[in-house]
C-alpha cells in the first residue's frame, strides 16, 4: 500500500467530505486519518489515506477530476517519520491579539530545533471587555537534548515581551 496524504479546500457545503470519502473509496483507498475544519466560508483538511498502488494513478486523476465540483486536492507521498527521539509537550498561550504573535514563537522554536506536531488558534472577545484574545493550543516536538528548563525560560522570556500568557507542560498521549 502507498500512503498519500492530501490537502482538501473548498467552499463549504454539504456532502462536501462525502465525495471526498467516496472518491478514495470507490479507487480502493482507506481513509486513515485527517484533520480538518471550516473557516471563513471554506472547507479545509489535509487527511492521509493508504492506497493500493495499482490504483494509484486512477486515484490521483479521479482526486483531481474533484477539481470540476470546486474541490481543490493537492496530493504528496508521505514522507519518512523523524527518526530522531522528541518530547511531545503542550504549549498554550493567551494574551490580547497583535500582528506577529505566530511568528515570533515559531522563530524561537525552530531556532532550538523544535517541531510543531499541530497548531490551533483563534482569535475570540475577552470575556468581560470588547478586547480581542489570540489563544494557541500547540504539540510540540522538542529534541530529547534540549533541556525543557532552557526552552521554558527562552519563551517566558519571548511571552513577556509579547504580553502573553503561556504554559508549557508534557502532552497527553492519546
Amino acid at each position: 500500500m502507498d500512503h498519500l496524504v492530501l490537502t482538501v479546500i473548498a467552499d463549504d457545503q454539504p456532502g462536501l467530505v462525502e465525495r471526498l470519502a467516496k472518491c478514495i473509496a470507490d479507487h480502493g483507498g482507506n481513509w486513515l486519518e485527517s484533520r480538518m475544519s471550516r473557516m471563513a466560508g471554506q472547507f479545509a483538511g489535509i487527511l492521509r489515506v493508504a492506497v493500493p498502488a495499482d490504483a494509484h494513478a486512477e486515484l490521483t486523476a479521479a482526486l483531481e477530476g474533484l477539481q470540476a465540483q470546486g474541490i481543490r486536492v493537492l496530493l504528496a507521498h508521505s514522507g519518512a517519520e523523524p527518526t530522531a527521539s522528541w518530547q511531545e509537550i503542550q504549549l498554550e498561550l493567551v494574551g490580547n491579539d497583535r500582528p506577529g504573535i505566530v511568528r515570533d514563537i515559531t522563530h524561537l522554536l525552530a531556532e532550538h530545533g523544535v517541531n510543531l506536531e499541530s497548531l490551533d488558534t483563534e482569535v475570540l472577545p475577552a470575556p468581560m471587555s470588547s478586547e480581542l484574545l489570540f489563544r494557541a493550543e500547540v504539540r510540540l516536538a522538542v529534541p530529547s537534548d534540549l533541556s525543557l528548563e532552557r526552552l521554558q525560560e527562552r519563551l517566558e522570556t519571548l511571552a513577556d515581551d509579547l504580553m502573553v500568557e503561556l504554559k508549557l507542560q508534557p502532552a497527553e498521549q492519546a
